[in-house]
Order: C-alpha cells, then structure tokens, then sequence
C-alpha cells in the first residue's frame, strides 16, 4: 500500500504542478471541471446513488454547472478593478455558510443525520455545495491579478495547498505519536486532539514563512495569521464531513480510482473545504 501510495503521488504532483503553472486558463478550468466531474461521480455514490444512469446525472449536474460558467464569465471578466465577479462572490459566500451549518452537522452527528441520510436528493444538495464553490474558489484565486502577473494566482493556490498539506501531515505524525483525545469518534475515530494541534502547528510555519515572503505590512499580519489559521481549521472540517457522509453510506473510502489513495474525493476533501474558505476571506479582506 505504502508503494502505491509513493508512486502514485510521483505521477500526480508533477501532473498537478504542471496544471497550475503552465495550462492557459481555459484549459485550467476544464481541468478542473474534470477533477471535480469525478469527485461528483464519487459522492453520488455517498449520497445513495446506485445506478451509473442516477450517478452519471449527478456528475452532469456539477459539470454542466461549472462547464456554464466557464463559457459565459471570460477571463477578463471574473475581475474587474479588483472586484471578484459578484456571482462567484456571491457563491463563496454561500459555501462559508455551508461549513458553519455542516460543523453544526458534525457536532450534532448522529442525532438529526436520519433525516438526511436517507434522502440522496438532500445528500446530493450537499455535493452541489460542496463541489461547486471549490471550481469556483480555485479560479477565483487562479485569475487573481492575472493581466499583471500570470502566476500570483497560482502562488494563492500554492500557498492553499501548502498549508493545508502541512496540516495533514503534521496531524498525522503528531497524532500517531501523541494522540489520545478523539476529536469527534463518531465520525472519524482516528481524528485526535493532539493531531490537530500538530496540524496547526506545522501549517503555522507555512502562514509564517508566506508572511516573511512576501514582505505582508506589520499593520496586517494579523489577517494573515487568522485567514491562514481559519483555512487550515475548515480544512480538517472537509475532512470530518466527507468521513461523516463515508460512514452514512458504510464505506470505508470514496472510490478507487487512485492506487493507494482511495477516491478523488479521498484527497481533495481538506480542499473543498479548504479553498472556498480561503477565497471568500482573500475576496472580501485581502484583494
């Protein structure tokens, strides 16, 4: 397993690094819309849809929707003085609304989860919520400065991903060696207290390091501190929901489409969560 975890990421993170530098941006979106096309075919599957028809209208669904965007918003137009589109503005506002009720969700877990359950039109709800925000959140923050630099957006990206992936395995190592206080078993049992705080401790270096980088003004380092620290706290949020719906549906990983990994949705959850998030703080505090 630990082989195929290896390899597998050896083709991916050239793949992914690759994507977001060097794709021309309608090329970045369509790849984007395809990574998430699977992640929705995978959470159709959550939601209780059994049939490839009822899966692969789902999976329409999210890439229609995001396939509409892409071919009616031109680049130039999802800023504009500085200004996000107010349709993406305004579906990052619903995706942060969307984690707060699904922490409530998580707290509450399994009281009230009957009622969603077994409802596949409600769980598949969920994904539009899910899903959509995260293309929308990733070429908010792809666009970002573009006409002046073509890679500060990718830098926004770069800096997502780094402190969400130094959370992951500073939760993992801290928790393998000093976990003891489950965080919430009813969901994920393996989730610990300590392993949480290793998290936030390792993605601090990262907000530390992002702030020395870029020179970041005295007067508004503290907007990054807490931008970086909100990310990375939704993003274990990400987590916890997608194992929420995981043990709901009595599976033990999204798919099997990655060697060793698990599904898409296996290793973007932190993301979903993760990037609509950041892109809603960055737009409203920071752009």
């Amino acid at each position: 397993m630990l082989r195929e975890r290896i390899l597998t990421a050896l083709v991916l993170a050239p793949l992914v690094l690759c994507s977001i530098l060097f794709l021309p941006m309608l090329g970045f979106e369509i790849a984007m819309i395809g990574v998430l096309g699977l992640g929705a075919w995978e959470w159709a599957n959550m939601s209780g849809f059994v049939t490839r028809q009822t899966k692969a209208i789902y999976t329409l669904i999210v890439v229609a929707i995001c396939s509409y965007f892409t071919f009616t918003i031109d680049v130039e137009n999802i800023w504009y003085q500085g200004q996000l589109n107010s349709l993406y503005h305004y579906i990052l506002g619903i995706a942060a609304l969307w984690w707060f009720i699904s922490l409530l969700m998580i707290i509450a877990y399994p009281r009230f989860s009957s009622f969603w359950r077994t409802r596949r039109g409600i769980q598949g709800v969920f994904g539009l919520l899910t899903l959509i925000p995260t293309w929308v959140a990733i070429i908010s923050l792809r666009t970002s400065l573009y006409d002046v630099d073509s890679f500060y957006g990718a830098s926004l990206i770069f800096y997502v991903l780094g402190i969400v992936w130094a959370a992951d395995i500073g939760a993992f190592f801290v928790g393998v060696k000093f976990g003891r206080t489950k965080l919430r078993p009813r969901v994920s049992p393996g989730k610990t207290f300590e392993g949480l705080m290793g998290g936030v401790g390792a993605s601090s270096l990262i907000i530390a390091f992002a702030a020395l980088h870029y020179a970041v003004d005295p007067s508004r380092i503290w907007i990054n501190i807490l931008i970086g620290g909100l990310t990375v706290a939704v993003s274990a949020l990400g987590d916890l929901n997608e194992s929420m719906l995981k043990r709901c549906a009595g599976i033990k990983d999204s798919g099997n489409l990655l060697p060793g990994h698990g599904g898409i949705l296996d290793r973007i959850d932190s993301l979903t969560a993760a990037f609509p998030v950041f892109a809603f703080c960055y737009v409203s505090w920071m752009a």
